[in-house]
């Protein structure tokens, strides 16, 4: 069982700001003393250009960059760290899949398939791909409780080239059973793609026993700071692509006629990385091995019941998604009746409550379920059943207003 009070007393941000309560981790994290302190030391004492000199400082900074590179493979179970492949965030991420592996090999006529629920750095990049490829892009539909038709998927997958799914939706927190819909992707001949944005800051990630063939998350939802996400691929498929950007640190050589790519992983590491963001990964990911993932998803999934349990028996407040906590992770999106979700979100605001409000870069599950926008909570490990009570009694006191 995590101490929440002594992990709060890690992260400075609730002592600067008292009374806080945040909400709003599915869109980033707050970030722990040390990784705050993992990224101050680099600067005060190893800030050097990775992989560029042979002098005391740039090898330490190698040495610390790449220890993370080693940290993130053990921490997702990848076979080899020629895998693990440093990127900005996870848009970063599928967008490196789209044009290395994407534009070689879909062709006029392939189908390439994600589900109606997936957050626009999911679907657009597929959908741009498909247009530009003459190829068809088959969107998946969800069931009445927000889940991915499984019928469906299993159609649509029918001559698929690629299959893309978040494994938690951003927007209803559901929780897809991603080993089921890789097997039924690859019995089918595809390419298998997972999300992990919403996932792998909480839910304990196994690369090899989920047997994707690619992995995105980011550091910056993981405790982690901006600027650095995580591409994982599997080894044959990656030394098969195309890098998606040319330049610096992905060649091997050059000359006036043709160049030639760096091995894996830096095939696909172009221009100087973010190295001190890197670094404060490897400090997340000690932070979270810690107190063990195990323990981490059972925190949050506790907390997300509650929260459920909290906004179900309000009235007038309608939840996106299924309301079963044992299919949901993280999050809960919900629209109030007469109030749009801007005017709850700002009204929150003025209790120093921090929500995020709109269509979460998912568009068509607004959509598909017939809203504009939506209001959603979310937690992490540093949140208390005493910040969702805080919520729901402010709900109240908008319905009022709003009456």
């Amino acid at each position: 069982m995590l101490n929440i009070n002594k992990i709060r007393s890690d992260f400075p941000i609730f002592d600067s700001n008292p009374g806080m309560v945040y909400l709003d981790s599915a869109a980033t994290s707050q970030k722990p003393q040390s990784v705050i302190d993992a990224v101050t030391e680099f600067y005060s004492y190893k800030n050097a250009n990775v992989a560029r000199g042979l002098y005391g400082l740039a090898e330490d900074a190698t040495i610390a960059y790449e220890e993370v590179r080693e940290k993130v493979r053990k921490f997702i179970n990848a076979e080899d760290r020629s895998e693990i492949i440093f990127t900005q965030n996870t848009t970063h991420s599928v967008n490196t899949i789209m044009r290395g592996w994407g534009e070689k090999f879909i062709k006029k006529g392939d189908k390439i398939v994600v589900t109606v629920a997936e957050h626009h750095s999911n679907f657009v990049p597929w959908q741009f791909l498909a247009k530009t490829k003459k190829a068809r892009l088959e969107v998946v539909e969800i069931d009445t409780e927000g889940e991915i038709d499984l019928a469906d998927f299993e159609k649509k997958c029918k001559g698929s080239n690629l299959v893309s799914v978040s494994h938690v939706s951003n927007v209803l927190g559901t929780v897809n059973d991603i080993k089921n819909l890789g097997r039924i992707a690859h019995e089918h001949g595809a390419i298998f793609v997972i999300d992990g944005a919403q996932s792998v800051p909480s839910i304990i990630t196994n690369v090899q026993k989920f047997d994707c063939d690619f992995l995105t998350f980011s550091g910056h939802k993981m405790l982690a700071p901006f600027g650095v996400g995580v591409l994982y691929g599997k080894e044959e498929i990656l030394e098969s692509m195309d890098p998606a950007f040319y330049g610096s640190q992905m060649i091997r050589t050059v000359d006036v006629k043709k160049s030639e790519w760096n091995d894996l992983p830096y095939k696909f590491e172009t221009g100087t990385p973010e190295v001190a963001s890197v670094v404060g990964l490897g400090a997340a990911i000690d932070y979270l091995n810690q107190f063990g993932m195990e323990n981490v998803h059972v925190a949050e999934t506790k907390l997300t019941a509650y929260l459920l349990s909290k906004l179900s028996t309000t009235k007038d407040i309608t939840i996106l998604g299924s309301t079963d906590p044992k299919k949901r992770n993280g999050l809960v999106s919900f629209t109030i009746k007469g109030v749009h979700p801007h005017d709850v979100s700002a009204m929150l605001a003025e209790s120093n409550i921090c929500v995020r409000s709109g269509h979460h870069c998912a568009m068509p599950i607004h959509e598909r379920l017939g809203v504009a926008a939506s209001t959603r909570a979310s937690v992490y490990v540093y949140n208390t059943k005493e910040d969702i009570d805080v919520l729901a009694d402010k709900l109240e006191k908008i319905k009022k207003i709003f009456k």
